[in-house]
């Protein structure tokens, strides 16, 4: 797996450190999980035996040295709601409906699940947030969402942004209602039946004021099979992989 500066091969993961914090976007090496789920898959929500999922996700979390329960994620909808971490995700008393996590808190993650969707981190010194971006999250503006809750939670400085692996441009073909929602993008984003959601990110994250922005150039639809999970590929049949981040 061949990675562009500044992300670097963590184990079997990509990692990237940015100021004030740090990702990992893991891939589907390194687990437990056996048939469509082989063998890290990571989502709560799958058919998978579930004690091969939680052993899974403590596998992450130490690969980050944080304990699972350390984790803070919501029940993701395809929306726009970024939940405010304000307290251990222990403490918490249920999952939200949200596609995001942001936190000023040292010793908790934001994380998401993705299978072609992209994960996004966002990092500045002071808070961090992990948003999950499918096309309905992009066109709602999930991404500006995601900003603008880590300006809530004291965010200083420029803001930086890791956008992990998904869907590519080289293949997501999409129909009538995409292309209508992105129309505003013009040509830069589309190519024939495909539409190019990283490109689509990287302008969505400058337009929120991102200052810095990073692109693991990864497509989980035509990589290796045995890497990344694909809702597309595998016919809606697999696991999930995680983006996280934490602060430094």
């Amino acid at each position: 797996m061949k990675l562009p500066a500044p992300f670097e091969l963590v184990g079997e993961h990509v990692g990237i450190e940015l100021p004030g914090g740090r990702a990992l976007f893991t891939t589907r090496r390194g687990g437990i999980s056996d048939g469509p789920f082989a063998s890290l898959n990571l989502g709560r929500w799958t058919d998978d035996d579930p004690d091969a999922v939680e052993a899974n996700r403590a596998r992450v979390a130490a690969a980050v040295a944080l304990p699972p329960e350390a984790i803070a994620q919501g029940r993701q909808v395809h929306g726009t709601v970024v939940e405010r971490v304000l307290a251990a995700p222990a403490e918490r008393d249920a999952i939200a409906d949200a596609d995001g996590q942001a936190t000023a808190l040292a010793g908790v993650a934001p994380f998401v699940l993705t299978a072609d969707c992209l994960p996004i981190a966002l990092v500045a010194r002071g808070a961090v947030a992990m948003v999950h971006a499918g096309w309905r999250g992009l066109a709602g503006g999930i991404v500006a969402e995601g900003v603008r809750a880590l300006r809530e939670l004291g965010a200083e400085g420029p803001i930086a942004a890791a956008v992990g692996p998904g869907a590519g441009g080289c293949c997501y073909a999409v129909g009538d209602e995409v292309r209508i929602a992105f129309a505003a993008h013009g040509s830069a984003v589309r190519d024939g039946a495909k539409i190019d959601l990283k490109a689509i990110a990287r302008r969505e994250l400058g337009a929120a004021g991102v200052d810095e922005v990073h692109d693991s150039r990864l497509c989980t639809l035509c990589a290796d099979p045995a890497l990344f999970f694909s809702h597309r590929r595998d016919g809606g049949r697999t696991g999930r992989q995680a983006g996280i981040a934490w602060r430094a």
